[in-house]
C-alpha cells in the first residue's frame, strides 16, 4: 500500500474532475506499491483528458440521442415475461412490457415483487431467516388449516394444521381471537377446532360467512401473497438468504426486525418516491430500465441516456410518464405538444386561451420549416468586412494619380466660400466623415486646429494630419 501524500492529493484536488472519480483516484494511488508526483502527476493528466473528452459538446441534442439511444434497441425486445433471478416460483414482467411500465410511470406494476435482504444473524441463521418470511407473507385461514360447512347445524368447522401453526409462530387461540374481533360471529374453540356460526341462521349468511374467513389475514402483510427464501453468495463465501416476495409493501416490511432497509428495495417506483423521497426514485427508475434492457441483452445502451429519462420524469419533484399525460403534454410548445398527441384537441384549447409559442424546441421550428437552436444551427457567424477586407476579396484598381490643389479664392470682406472637405487632397468620403463629425467643416477650422487635435480623430495618423496642415496653409496664402 502506497502512502499518498499532501502534494498527491492537491494535484487530484486540482483536476477539473467529479468528486468520485477523484476519490477513485486516490484509492487507487493507494493500492499500489509505490507512486511518485511525477507518475501521478502523469495518471491525473490523462483520467482528466479521458473525462474531458467524454462530456457531451455544448449544443449538443441529448434528448434526440437519447430517444434514438433506448428506442431503437426496444424494437427487438421480447413482450414474453420471464422469471426473475432465477427464482422459478416468481415470474416478474420482464421486457417490453415492464420498460413502457417504467416510462408510463404506472402506479400498480402488473407483477409487483421485492428482494428484501436481512441484516445480523437473520442473514445466517435459516429459522431466524424463516422468522422474518412469516412476518411478511400473509398467512390467510385456507394456509392455516381446512373449512368444512356443516349446513344441519348451520356452522362452519375450522380444523388447524398444527404444524402449520407452529412453524409460524402462531397459536389456535390467536386465530380465535381475531375471528371475534374482526367478525360479528359466534365462536366456540376446542383445541385446534373451532366452530363458527353467523348471528342469522341463514344459507345466504353462511356462504358469505365462508368467503370472508377464506381471505381472513391472520399474519403477516395482505399485499405480500408468497415469500422464496434463497442462499446467495454476495459478499462473503458462506452466502446470505435473500427474501423474493410476491407483491409489494415497501414501507411496512422495512419497519420488520431483520430486514436490511438500506440494501431492501421494490420494483415499485411509487412506493420508493413515498417511502424514500423522489432522489430514490430516480435511482430506482435508472436500475429498473437498466436491468430490464440488461435481461434482454441489450446492455450497451448507454446509462447516461437512461439517467437523463429518470431526470426529465423527476425532475417537478414527482413522478410523471413520458406521455401526453406527463412530460410530453406539459410542454410549453403548443406545436410540441399537438405533434405528440390528440393534435386538434391541444390546437383549440390553445386558441382559446390565446397561447403563443416562441418556436424555442425542435419539433416545433421543424414544424415550421425554421432552422432548430441545435448544433450548428444556434451558432450566427457573420463577416464584417469593415475597412479590413482580405486579400482574396480585394479588387484590383490602377493608382489614382493625386489631383492637383484647386485654388480657392478668400476675400477678407466676405465669409469663407462652402465647400466639400473631399475637395481637399488625399481626404476621402469616411476621412471627410471623420473631421465633419469634429466640426471641422471650414479651412479656418482646419487651420486653426492643432496636429494634436487631428491625430486624435480615428484613421488620422500624424503623417496625415502634417500633410493637410501644409495643405491648407498653401491653400490660404
Amino acid at each position: 500500500m502506497a502512502k499518498v501524500t499532501s502534494a498527491i492529493q492537491e494535484l487530484v484536488s486540482s483536476k477539473d474532475l467529479p468528486v468520485r472519480l477523484k476519490e477513485d483516484l486516490i484509492s487507487t494511488f493507494q493500492e499500489l506499491d509505490k507512486v511518485t508526483k511525477t507518475q501521478a502527476q502523469a495518471i491525473a493528466d490523462e483520467v482528466e483528458l479521458v473525462y474531458l473528452r467524454s462530456r457531451v459538446e455544448p449544443l449538443e441534442p441529448v434528448g434526440t440521442v437519447s430517444a434514438q439511444s433506448i428506442g431503437e434497441p426496444g424494437t427487438q425486445m421480447t413482450m414474453n415475461t420471464f422469471h426473475y433471478a432465477g427464482v422459478a416460483e416468481i415470474d416478474v414482467t420482464q421486457g417490453l412490457p415492464r420498460l413502457i411500465e417504467l416510462v408510463d410511470a404506472r402506479r400498480n406494476p402488473k407483477t409487483p415483487t421485492m428482494t428484501i435482504y436481512l441484516e445480523g444473524e437473520y442473514a445466517h441463521d435459516q429459522e431466524k431467516a424463516y422468522s422474518v418470511v412469516w412476518e411478511i407473507e400473509a398467512s390467510p385461514l385456507i394456509a392455516l388449516g381446512t373449512i368444512s360447512t356443516n349446513l344441519v347445524e348451520m356452522h362452519l368447522q375450522i380444523q388447524l394444521n398444527k404444524n402449520t401453526l407452529i412453524s409460524r409462530g402462531m397459536k389456535p387461540d390467536q386465530v380465535a381471537a381475531l375471528i371475534e374481533d374482526k367478525l360479528d360471529v359466534n365462536l366456540t374453540r376446542k383445541g385446534h377446532k373451532i366452530i363458527v356460526a353467523p348471528t342469522t341462521s341463514t344459507f345466504r349468511e353462511l356462504l358469505q360467512l365462508v368467503s370472508t374467513l377464506r381471505n381472513l389475514v391472520f399474519k403477516g402483510i395482505e399485499s405480500i401473497d408468497r415469500v422464496v427464501l434463497r442462499k446467495e453468495a454476495i459478499d462473503d463465501d458462506e452466502g446470505e438468504y435473500v427474501l423474493y416476495t410476491e407483491g409489494s409493501a415497501f414501507e411496512k416490511v422495512l419497519k420488520i426486525e431483520g430486514v436490511d432497509s438500506t440494501r431492501t428495495t421494490t420494483n415499485n417506483i411509487h412506493e420508493i418516491n413515498q417511502t424514500l423521497g423522489i432522489e430514490a426514485a430516480r435511482e430506482a427508475i435508472i436500475n429498473e430500465t437498466k436491468a430490464t434492457l440488461d435481461g434482454q441483452g441489450l446492455d450497451d445502451v448507454n446509462v447516461r441516456h437512461l439517467m437523463l429519462v429518470a431526470d426529465m420524469m423527476t425532475h417537478s419533484g414527482a413522478i410523471e410518464s413520458i406521455g401526453r399525460h406527463g412530460v410530453s403534454g406539459s410542454k410549453g410548445s403548443v406545436l410540441a405538444r399537438a405533434a405528440f398527441e390528440v393534435t386538434v384537441n391541444h390546437l383549440i384549447e390553445a386558441a382559446v386561451y390565446g397561447e403563443t409559442d416562441s418556436l424555442r424546441g425542435v419539433t416545433e421550428n421543424v414544424i415550421v420549416g425554421k432552422p432548430i437552436k441545435l448544433g450548428t444551427g444556434d451558432v450566427s457567424l457573420r463577416m464584417d468586412y469593415g475597412e479590413h477586407v482580405p486579400p482574396g476579396l480585394k479588387k484590383k484598381s490602377k493608382p489614382k494619380s493625386s489631383p492637383k490643389p484647386k485654388s480657392i479664392e478668400v476675400t477678407p470682406d466676405s465669409e469663407q466660400p462652402s465647400f466639400n472637405l473631399t475637395d481637399l487632397p488625399g481626404v476621402g468620403p469616411k476621412k471627410a466623415e471623420v473631421l465633419s463629425e469634429a466640426g471641422f467643416t471650414t479651412l479656418e477650422a482646419l487651420s486653426n486646429a492643432s496636429e494634436d487635435d487631428l491625430c486624435a480623430l480615428p484613421g488620422i495618423s500624424t503623417s496625415y494630419a502634417n500633410q493637410l496642415k501644409s495643405t491648407i496653409e498653401t491653400l490660404l496664402k
